[in-house]
């Protein structure tokens, strides 16, 4: 199966380096998923184990995660990197249609 979400290279560097050095466990990787709200859902990035519903994907040597009840709401989603003098962090995009 191709990869449901899509991590930029500027996400993927961000990644690489916070699971190099801020101490993520041996054996976790990149959990992908939402959470629910009043209005439709968030979405959410951390650091976990596999857990059994999981989804299990490498992409650019990143493991990921993604529960598979939650795919439906990740599928085409982007996840890229801001580095802006207002904000930092990571974004979700929904890429345009070529």
């Amino acid at each position: 199966m191709n990869e449901p979400v899509h991590i930029t290279p500027k996400a993927q560097k961000e990644i690489k380096h916070i699971m190099a050095n801020k101490n993520i466990p041996e054996g976790y990787g990149l959990r992908v998923g939402v959470k629910g709200g009043g209005c439709g859902v968030t979405f959410v990035l951390g650091f976990d184990k596999q857990k059994e519903n999981d989804q299990a994907y490498d992409i650019a040597g990143i493991p990921v995660y993604i529960q598979k009840r939650e795919m439906m709401f990740l599928l085409g989603k982007e996840v890229d990197f801001y580095d802006g003098a207002d904000a930092r962090g990571f974004v979700f995009v929904t890429p345009s249609p070529s």
